[in-house]
């Protein structure tokens, strides 16, 4: 019996395979989005379009916001933002509870841009799952909502708990000095 009910149920092995796959995941979509980029001579920032996405999906937002709504840091997202904007991808306006700011907003041209990018993800994704039955398809995604939706309501707390790990804490601290 282990101190956490959550991980009673759940065996070390499948923690482990889902873990492994996670990192799988994320290093080949890296991958991929460096390879993306190189290919285009850096016209197209596979990360910087995810801002079209938000943009579409929220309306127009602050910058901070729209960081926040990426995970991303507020330097990363005005770098992207002024490569789009110089794009005419998205623009800037007025916020229209206060002039003094400015909102983000996606252009027509921005949301042909993303609609192009939409079909050629799905379409990749349909590579991937051509040999899915539709039940798979549909109980695949229905789960993937649900891992990521947990996960982020579990990251802060994912995150406070690294600082109760003391046995971790030489691993993450900076190497000593020996010069």
């Amino acid at each position: 019996m282990t101190d956490d009910p959550a991980k009673d149920d759940l065996a070390d092995e499948l923690l482990d395979t889902i873990g492994f796959q996670i990192g799988r995941l994320s290093k080949l979509r890296d991958r991929t989005n460096v390879q993306i980029a190189a290919a285009t001579n850096g016209e197209i920032e596979p990360a910087a379009f995810a801002i079209l996405f938000q943009l579409i999906h929220c309306g127009p937002i602050r910058s901070g916001v729209l960081a926040e709504a990426l995970y991303s840091d507020a330097s990363t997202i005005s770098r992207q933002v002024a490569g789009l904007v110089k794009r005419g991808l998205i623009e800037r306006r007025a916020d229209p509870a206060d002039g003094r700011v400015s909102v983000l907003a996606i252009t027509d041209a921005g949301r042909a841009v993303a609609t192009q990018i939409r079909i050629r993800r799905n379409e990749a994704l349909g590579q991937v799952m051509r040999d899915w039955t539709p039940a798979e398809r549909d109980t695949f995604s229905q789960l993937l909502v649900r891992f990521i939706d947990g996960y982020e309501v579990n990251r802060q707390h994912m995150l406070n708990d690294l600082s109760g790990h003391k046995d971790l804490q030489s691993y993450y601290a900076p190497p000593e000095n020996n010069s």
